[in-house]
């Protein structure tokens, strides 16, 4: 028997298969000179995490019939912290600048987490080659380091890192060519190319050139394209002459487009989301595209990719799509919180994906402190075959305005509409919808005097005829929840028809954009602009229709939906114009796997407010707040938590520091 007492590092039975490659098994010959290089090999697997205060002691205890247990007793001490990184030999760049190209680092606040204080020779190794390529980047070409020492204190907890350079001459670019067998214009060629004549040399341009010039022959069938910059370096003069030499190779089709995986969703949805077309040309760009196309259906929790050859054809390939399919439908009765709605009673049968058509069908119940609703709505994405989109949607809700810290009335809300979605590019949709809507008011013991005079001027029952209109990009990698990169942004319009009981108009603007820092953190940039107004028998928008903010949805850190104009209470009253965004930072949630995407953890700041015309805008009068989030993507539904601080509050705003909802979507 083999047994391991003391290591939390690494699991007994990852271990145990580890040393059967070695040669040390249950049931084998037993051989000291194994379990020599056995007690090695775990030692230098410790040291590969940092642990180089580690103790192995190897028992070997004789049993009845000619056998023996061995027992491996780990004694792993603590993680091993840098103490200092010092370069030597940079003369033109500041020591700090240097070592922020690095990741690792000496210890700092989040290190408990990030673990970046945590000596590795392979994260040491990856730092080097950032260090290379900053000097290399900035014209360095015979940049060197020349020698490396690390060095532990005697009691194993502290490391000191030295690297030595020789950081030499800047070079700059004399001439830059391009040769070999040229399918294109030189100008659509040169076009592609990120240096010229004069620039500092720098090995990421080049890089950059040459993955533009592949990219620009694989779009076009030329799959296994080889593009070699060569650089002629001139010592004297200090400069370099590139020449990009260029192979396209064969053209190369695709024989079939197969997809693999999806036992519920039919074949012919998949495929009308494919841009890389049987027995076309090899597309690089169509075949990527496709695969987004399919991750944002939200039917997938994975979609893979493989183009392998063709047996006995040198220039086909097929192209094989393998997804992973999640429950599309759901049959949920469930309960929420919302700080703002209090307690969510919910039930609904929704099907993303019915009998696997693509087709959206849904049916919602939910009632809380605020809202009871119920809703129905069917959407087809393909109600024509080019992708014109149409739905249908009924909605019936009662609304108690003073618990969403609005004033004192309720309103009963009865609309259907019908809407369509016409796509104009890849990325581009226009979506429209026209309906009917009818409210009822009712107001409260105690209302404010502007929504007493609103009554007094248009009534409490109002007929509508509603169309909106609204054009969205939408460039993101994934669904919303998941995106590291990309834009979106959306116009929206919407309005009554004249002859309505209330004539109005509103339009919202939002931005977004993604932008990936690191593997695993990525910066989140997010903006929204509106402004609504009467017209005809309406001077001002109708208040039932103002905007408002505060809250996890637009400010946090101030209470839902009291930032702006109040009224003769002192009750938010919204206005008719907003402007609010956000930048987050979205990083890997700590003590949780990197690849579970399920999981995210925000910083943020926060800026907005409502005014109640775009003439009373104030930079002045934005509130901002800084906080932490955190986004859970639970097995009984999202849950959203921020714990946010205001940074320039007033005395009458309302602060709520620690917000969350769960049960909702977000």
């Amino acid at each position: 028997t083999i047994t391991f007492s003391g290591n939390k590092e690494f699991d007994n039975d990852e271990l145990k298969e580890a040393l059967k490659n070695i040669g040390l098994a249950e049931g084998r010959v037993y051989n000291k000179s194994v379990l020599d290089t056995v007690e090695q090999e775990l030692r230098r697997q410790y040291y590969s995490h940092g642990k180089y205060s580690v103790r192995i002691n190897s028992t070997v205890t004789p049993l009845e019939r000619n056998r023996i247990g061995i027992s491996i007793d780990v004694s792993e001490g603590t993680v091993a912290k840098i103490k200092d990184i010092n370069i030597i030999g940079n003369h033109l760049f500041d020591e700090d600048e240097l070592k922020d190209e690095f990741e690792l680092t000496v210890p700092t606040w989040y290190s408990f987490f990030s673990k970046d204080d945590q000596y590795s020779k392979q994260k040491l190794g990856a730092d080097l080659e950032k260090l290379s390529s900053f000097y290399q980047d900035k014209g360095f070409l015979k940049f060197n380091i020349d020698s490396t020492q690390v060095s532990i204190t005697p009691d194993k907890k502290d490391i000191y890192i030295t690297i030595n350079v020789t950081e030499g001459e800047q070079y700059t670019v004399d001439e830059v060519k391009i040769s070999g067998k040229l399918l294109y214009p030189d100008d659509l060629l040169f076009s592609t190319v990120r240096l010229r004549a004069g620039d500092i040399f720098s090995r990421r341009m080049i890089v950059d050139t040459t993955d533009a010039l592949t990219d620009l022959m694989g779009d076009d069938g030329y799959a296994f394209a080889n593009v070699n910059a060569i650089p002629d370096v001139n010592e004297e003069k200090k400069t370099v002459t590139l020449t990009f030499f260029i192979d396209p190779g064969r053209r190369i089709y695709v024989r079939q487009v197969n997809v693999a995986g999806n036992s519920r969703t039919r074949d012919e949805v998949l495929r009308r989301e494919m841009r890389q077309i049987e027995n076309a040309w090899m597309s690089g760009a169509d075949i990527e595209r496709s695969r987004t196309r399919l991750l944002r259906l939200g039917y997938f929790t994975e979609v893979n990719v493989e183009t392998p050859a063709v047996p006995g054809s040198p220039d086909q390939v097929d192209v094989n799509y393998s997804v992973v399919e999640q429950p599309s439908g759901q049959l949920l009765a469930g309960l929420g919180f919302s700080q703002s709605q209090g307690i969510v009673l919910n039930s609904s049968v929704t099907q993303e994906n019915f009998l696997g058509s693509g087709v959206s069908f849904g049916f919602n119940l939910s009632t809380s402190e605020v809202d009871e609703a119920y809703g129905i709505n069917y959407t087809n994405p393909y109600y024509t075959p080019d992708g014109v989109s149409r739905g249908f949607s009924v909605l019936y809700r009662s609304r108690d305005a003073a618990e969403l810290n609005i004033s004192d009335y309720t309103t009963d809300l009865l609309t259907g509409k019908v809407n369509y979605g016409f796509p104009i590019s890849e990325t581009n949709t226009i979506f429209a919808s026209f309906g009917y809507e009818n409210i009822k008011m009712k107001l409260g013991s105690l209302p404010a005097r502007e929504i007493i005079k609103f009554v007094v001027d248009n009534g409490d029952t109002y007929d509508n005829w509603v169309g909106t209109a609204a054009w969205v990009d939408d460039n993101r990698n994934s669904s919303a929840l998941f995106a590291d990169r990309g834009t979106y942004q959306s116009l929206n319009l919407k309005a009554t028809v004249p002859g309505s009981d209330l004539e109005y108009y509103k339009i919202t603007y939002r931005h977004q954009r993604f932008h990936p820092l690191t593997r695993h953190w990525t910066m989140a940039l997010n903006g929204e602009i509106g402004y609504g107004d009467g017209y005809g028998s309406n001077n001002d928008l109708p208040f039932l229709e103002h905007f408002f903010a505060g809250g996890v949805s637009s400010v946090r850190g101030f209470e839902d939906n009291t930032l702006g104009p109040k009224d003769s209470f002192g009750d938010p009253f919204g206005g008719d114009f907003r402007l609010f965004g956000n930048a987050e930072v979205i990083l890997p949630m700590p003590f949780v796997s990197k690849e579970d995407t399920a999981w995210r953890m925000t910083t943020f700041l926060d800026a907005g407010n409502v005014f109640a015309e775009p003439g009373d805008f104030s930079f002045d009068e934005l509130r901002y707040s800084v906080g932490v989030g955190v986004r859970w993507l639970s097995p009984f539904g999202p849950i959203k938590l921020s714990l946010a601080q205001p940074l320039n509050d007033e005395d009458d705003d309302e602060i709520q520091n620690f917000q969350f909802t769960f049960g909702q979507n977000f």
